[in-house]
C-alpha cells in the first residue's frame, strides 16, 4: 500500500447499507479526481448477516484487488458487531474507529481493546431516524467518515450523493434531503470524547 492510500472496512448487517455507503464515499471521491475502489465481501446474502465492504482511495492508480486487511479507517454500522465480529483486526496503533453508538469513545474504546484516541462515536442510528424516519445509519457514518479522514470537501460529497440520490429517488425529494441531512449531520456531530 502507498503512503498516499487511504484503505477503509466498513462493517454492518445485511440491510443497513454498508454497500451502498461504501459505493457512494467512492462515487464522491472519484469526482475529486482521486483513483477510487468500491467493493462488498460477499457471504451469506441475508438480512441482518454481518457484512463488509471496502474502499480504496489514491492519487495513484490502483493496482491492488484483494480485501482490505489493515485499514486506516474502519466504520461500524452497527455496534452489535462488536460482540461477534472482530472488527478493529488489522487497525493497529494508527487506525481509525468511527462507530455508530449512542457510547462514549472512551467506553467503546475499552470494549474494543484499543486506544481511545483511535475512537470516533456518532449516534447514526439517531440521526437516521430524525432525518430519514428510518434506522438506516449508511448515510450518517458517510458523514462521519468525511470528517474523521479531513481532507475530503463536505460540500463537494454533498453535491455528488445529491446527484446519485436524484437520479435514483427523483420522485421521492424527501428521500433525498433526509439523506443529505443526515450527512452534514453526523459530520457536524462526530467526536472523539
Amino acid at each position: 500500500m502507498s503512503a498516499k492510500m487511504i484503505e477503509v472496512r466498513w462493517h454492518g448487517r445485511g440491510g443497513q447499507g454498508a454497500k451502498t455507503a461504501a459505493l457512494l464515499f467512492a462515487e464522491a471521491v472519484l469526482a475529486t479526481g482521486k483513483y477510487i475502489q468500491a467493493f462488498p465481501e460477499y457471504g451469506p446474502e441475508r438480512m441482518g448477516a454481518p457484512v463488509q465492504s471496502f474502499n480504496r482511495i489514491s492519487q495513484d492508480p490502483i493496482t491492488i484487488h484483494s480485501g482490505i486487511t489493515n485499514p486506516n479507517y474502519v466504520v461500524i454500522l452497527d455496534p452489535s458487531l462488536m460482540e461477534s465480529v472482530p472488527v478493529t483486526n488489522g487497525v493497529g496503533t494508527t487506525g481509525r474507529v468511527i462507530i455508530n453508538t449512542s457510547f462514549g469513545a472512551i467506553e467503546i474504546a475499552h470494549k474494543l481493546g484499543i486506544d481511545a484516541a483511535q475512537v470516533y462515536v456518532v449516534n447514526a442510528s439517531k440521526i437516521a431516524v430524525e432525518t430519514i424516519g428510518k434506522d438506516i445509519p449508511n448515510t450518517p457514518m458517510l458523514g462521519a467518515l468525511v470528517k474523521v479522514i479531513g481532507t475530503l470537501d463536505i460540500n463537494g460529497v454533498l453535491e455528488d450523493t445529491k446527484g446519485k440520490l436524484t437520479a435514483k429517488f427523483r420522485h421521492k425529494p424527501e428521500v433525498i434531503e433526509g439523506n443529505l441531512t443526515s450527512i452534514k449531520r453526523a459530520f457536524d456531530e462526530v467526536k472523539n470524547q
